[in-house]
């Protein structure tokens, strides 16, 4: 462990200690919010506290078992607890990455087509079912919130709320450009061709979260139609809302209801504007460091499906997976957890970051 990290967990253990001092104040003990607040912090800190007085205890107890090395049951000690101290640093440097406030809540995941006209759209479906599946595979609840199917049979654009425990966690990573290269069934010449779909990720949040002035939001109702112009209802059941601060434009056709199409509506565009208010405050604090969609373009990717070779590969960690069918059975995992791997290591080399 580096003298930078002992230092902080010196700093930390400090901390640790005024918080105990201060749960045996009685001028503490008689104000309840004081008691939650500094029962929380306890027990934020308790555990990384623990595991780094073990440490510095170990470190103490592999001296005094070197210095007997010559005994073999002490060059057996001196052996365990050097490897207990490596697993003791290994913990509590991940005890010390930040956690995303955002990864418990539930998520809206939006699939729009990219470059590839009816071929991007069909793209877009078969993600759209990707994401169903493994949502399912993790005992996660999908809802359609709104969609735009096209006339080939796929989407234009459709969004959909996952909802349960670590949703946003499962999801977040899987914002950015997904690129395709496969033959369309409409080619008779058997050419491959590269399409695209983009894929917005975010935490969906509770009205508390989000100051909303209804006065802002313009409301408007018409009647929904299906691909092509096609009526698909005959009444004003349709909703569209206008953010007018912001000019964001949400709509929602998918339900019978006027009523459920403008509750959907409104979850959407809560989440939106917590989502431009995240993005605000982290390139004020980070320098516009986030990843962003881009445009769609097929240049832009942070995975690749080859349908030929049956591979994906994720080109943020450089990992391949010569499997594909099984990921477009919603097989995710072995992305998901590899992408976690390289946010922790990174966060352990920049902690700043």
């Amino acid at each position: 462990m580096d003298e930078g990290l002992a230092r902080r967990l010196e700093e930390i253990e400090a901390a640790f200690m005024e918080v105990e001092a201060a749960l045996g104040d009685p001028a503490v003990l008689s104000d309840p919010s004081q008691v939650a607040e500094y029962g929380k912090r306890h027990a934020d800190l308790k555990d990384v506290v623990a595991d780094f007085r073990r440490w510095k205890s170990a470190g103490d107890d592999l001296i005094a078992a070197r210095q007997m090395s010559s005994d073999p049951e002490m060059a057996q000690m001196a052996k365990d607890l050097s490897r207990e101290i490596d697993q003791l640093a290994a913990r509590i440097r991940l005890a010390l990455i930040p956690t995303d406030p955002n990864d418990t809540k539930d998520v809206l995941v939006e699939v729009r087509a990219g470059v590839g006209g009816d071929e991007a759209s069909l793209w877009a479906g078969d993600m759209v079912r990707m994401y169903e599946k493994y949502a399912e595979r993790h005992r996660l609840k999908v809802e359609t919130l709104e969609s735009s199917p096209s006339e080939s049979g796929g989407y234009d654009k459709i969004t959909v709320s996952v909802k349960g425990r670590g949703a946003y966690s499962r999801f977040k990573y899987e914002a950015g450009v997904h690129r395709v290269q496969r033959v369309p069934k409409t080619e008779s010449q058997g050419r491959i061709h590269t399409s695209t779909a983009t894929v917005a990720v975010l935490p969906e949040v509770d009205d508390v979260e989000v100051q909303l002035d209804l006065n802002d939001v313009k409301v408007d109702v018409y009647r929904s139609t299906g691909p092509g112009g096609q009526s698909v209802n005959t009444t004003d059941s349709a909703v569209r809302l206008t953010h007018e601060p912001t000019g964001l434009v949400v709509t929602c056709q998918d339900e019978k209801s006027q009523l459920q199409n403008k509750e959907k509506a409104f979850r959407i565009l809560r989440a939106r504007l917590y989502q431009m208010e995240l993005e605000r405050q982290q390139e004020e604090l980070a320098g516009a460091r986030r990843d962003q969609v881009g445009t769609g373009g097929r240049s832009e990717k942070i995975r690749t499906y080859n349908f030929k070779e049956n591979r994906v590969t994720d080109h943020r960690i450089s990992l391949t997976i010569r499997r594909l069918d099984s990921v477009l059975q919603g097989d995710l995992d072995e992305f998901v957890e590899a992408l976690v791997a390289e946010e922790q290591a990174r966060a352990l080399t920049d902690p700043d970051d």
